[in-house]
């Protein structure tokens, strides 16, 4: 890795190491430091591993869980002290014994770590991190490419956590810190649970689409610096007269100028409402992007893997076809390919000797018209 590599991937978790060996370590491979010497990414990700189980139980505590005093029900309805505690005529008295609670019970947070850890979820983030092309490995591993298999790409988050684990010396509110920047695990847990639309991912895609980068995240406690300085397109999500948030976010984004500005009582939050503060900001300029931004060059070759990458993509669902084969006075066949689209109230035909070229020239003709319709 060389330096702009390392600063890369700094930026993209919001932490700076001090020592850079370290992170270089974390992407090192067993399979190259076998043959080259020195160190390699194993143990980092043994105690990645653990650090990650210990920052997501203490994300789902802080997340479902709360203290509440708690008193008990006598046989006539009558609520009296549990043993042991003083009788007060304060209810917030500190004479009342201050329970924990969680909204789920253990089972149900079982599966929600899971959800957190598993080997697809850590995958999955760091195929959105963009960490994967880094990796050092032998050359027998690369011509196997190995590193497009998620066990490796789960190893290598962990050995992230664990490089940055031993570089802050076990500080866990940076290593909470960055758990959360790399996981999201608000964002993973809210729209699983709820639906809620993911402004993280839209911007990701929009600066992905547009410019072929991602977005630059900060997150840090909150401070007033930000009001004596400028350039900065702050959010509305929070008016000042409310109480002080814990956290606030400032997001970069390829192509624009001004740095995004908003607040939240977690990092998750003021992630989230920052990203929708910057998707707000590409709408009301005309920035979005749209259906024909995706096909640089629609055409009648690659119609069909063309029309297919925007259903994919959510712009509808999947096309279908179906062909019917009549045959000319020659007895010959000539095919017929009808396209049609659920949401689409258009069908479009292609008809060729070829099957293959039928389909095709339906694909192209829906292509065409969706395009036109945006």
């Amino acid at each position: 890795m060389n330096t702009n590599d390392l600063n890369y991937v700094q930026n993209h978790i919001d932490y700076r190491f001090k020592n850079l060996d370290l992170l270089q370590q974390a992407f090192i491979r067993r399979s190259y430091s076998e043959e080259h010497g020195g160190g390699d990414n194993e143990v980092l990700e043994f105690i990645g591993d653990k650090a990650l189980d210990l920052m997501v139980v203490k994300f789902l505590s802080d997340k479902y869980g709360y203290f509440d005093h708690e008193d008990e029900e006598d046989n006539n309805g009558f609520y009296t002290l549990i043993p042991g505690a003083e009788a007060s005529c304060d209810d917030d008295s500190e004479d009342y014994p201050n329970y924990y609670y969680n909204e789920y019970d253990e089972g149900e947070l079982t599966e929600f770590k899971a959800q957190l850890v598993q080997k697809k979820t850590l995958a999955d983030r760091i195929d959105y991190l963009g960490f994967a092309e880094f990796l050092t490995m032998n050359k027998s591993d690369e011509e196997a490419e190995v590193y497009n298999r998620a066990s490796v790409k789960e190893d290598l988050f962990e050995a992230i956590i664990g490089a940055v684990v031993l570089d802050c010396n076990w500080d866990m509110k940076v290593v909470e810190h960055v758990v959360e920047y790399m996981l999201d695990p608000e964002v993973e847990l809210d729209n699983d649970d709820d639906g809620a639309f993911n402004y993280i991912g839209a911007l990701q895609d929009w600066a992905l689409s547009k410019e072929g980068e991602l977005p630059l995240y900060h997150v840090e406690p909150y401070n007033t610096a930000w009001m004596y300085m400028g350039n900065y397109i702050r959010g509305n999500s929070r008016p000042l007269n409310v109480p002080t948030p814990k956290y606030q976010c400032k997001i970069k984004l390829p192509g624009i100028d001004e740095v995004f500005l908003d607040f939240g009582d977690s990092q998750g939050e003021a992630r989230m409402l920052t990203a929708k503060t910057a998707l707000d900001y590409i709408e009301k300029h005309g920035l979005e992007f749209s259906i024909r931004d995706e096909i640089e060059d629609p055409n009648y070759d690659d119609s069909i893997n063309q029309l297919e990458t925007l259903a994919r993509r959510g712009y509808f669902s999947i096309p279908k076809y179906q062909f019917e084969e009549t045959h000319d006075e020659n007895g010959n066949p000539i095919w017929d390919c009808e396209c049609s689209i659920e949401e689409i109230g258009v069908v479009t035909h292609g008809e060729s000797s070829s099957k293959k070229n039928a389909k095709k020239q339906a694909a192209f003709d829906m292509l065409t018209h969706v395009l036109e319709e945006e």
